[in-house]
C-alpha cells in the first residue's frame, strides 16, 4: 500500500537542460521524507487514508501538546492526510520519500498562493478599465457598473470587485515531473507551483485522466 502523495517545501525556481538540449524552467521542491503517523481505516474512521508527518520538531512547548503527539518520541510540524492508491501493508512509522514519483509522471500541487494585499479590479480580475477619452478623465481603472436599479435592486453575490488578492489555497494540475532524486529528497517539476519560497506544498499523483 502506498499513499497518493507526499508533503514538500518549495525551494525556488531554476532552469535545467533536457537530453535534447532544450531549456526547461523547473521548480525545485524538498519532498519528504515523510513518516506515516496514523492509518485511517474504513471500519474505525469510515474511510481509508494515511496521515503523514513532515519536518520533525525536537521539542514541543507544554501548552501546545495535543492531537495524540504527547506519547510519540518524534513530533512533526506538519501533518496531512492522503488517499491510498495500492492495496497492501502500510504501518505507522513507515517512511514515504520522493521515490513515489519518477520522471514523466504527472502531479497536482496544492499550496497557498502569494498574498498581494488589497487590489483593484484591473489587477485582480484583469478588467480593461474605462474609456480614456470623451470626457472620461478619472475612470481609467474603475470597475464600471455593478448592476441595475430597481431590478434586481441589489448586487449579486460573487460579483467581481476590488478586494484581497491571493493568499488562497490553490492547486496547479497536471505538472510533469522532470526529475525525482530520493538521495537528496529533491523533486523537479516543469513549470511554476503556488506559494512563496519555503511554503508548504502537497504533491499528489494527477487526478486528470483517472476513471
Amino acid at each position: 500500500m502506498m499513499t497518493e502523495g507526499i508533503i514538500g517545501k518549495k525551494l525556488g525556481m531554476t532552469q535545467v537542460f533536457g537530453e535534447d538540449g532544450r531549456q526547461e524552467s523547473v521548480t525545485a521542491i524538498e519532498a519528504g521524507p515523510c513518516t506515516v503517523t496514523q492509518i485511517k481505516t474504513l471500519e474505525k474512521d469510515g474511510y481509508t487514508a494515511a496521515q503523514l508527518g513532515f519536518e520533525a520538531v525536537k521539542k514541543q512547548k507544554t501548552g501546545r501538546k495535543g492531537r495524540g503527539q504527547d506519547k510519540e518520541p518524534v513530533r512533526f510540524k506538519h501533518r496531512r492526510e492522503f488517499d491510498l492508491d495500492v492495496a497492501g501493508p502500510l504501518a505507522a512509522g513507515q517512511k514515504i520519500d520522493v521515490s513515489l514519483f519518477k520522471a514523466g509522471d504527472r502531479v497536482d500541487v496544492t499550496g497557498i498562493s502569494k498574498g498581494k494585499g488589497f487590489a483593484g479590479t484591473v489587477k485582480r480580475h484583469h478588467f480593461a478599465g474605462g474609456p480614456k477619452t470623451h470626457g472620461q478623465s478619472d475612470r481609467h481603472r474603475a470597475p464600471g457598473s455593478i448592476g441595475s436599479t430597481t431590478t434586481p435592486g441589489r448586487v449579486y453575490k460573487g460579483m467581481r470587485m476590488a478586494g484581497h488578492m491571493g493568499h488562497r489555497r490553490t492547486t496547479v494540475s497536471h505538472l510533469e515531473v522532470f526529475q525525482a532524486d530520493p538521495a537528496r529528497n529533491l523533486l523537479l517539476l516543469k513549470g511554476a507551483v503556488p506559494g512563496t519560497r519555503n511554503g508548504l506544498l502537497l504533491i499528489r499523483k494527477s487526478s486528470r485522466g483517472k476513471k
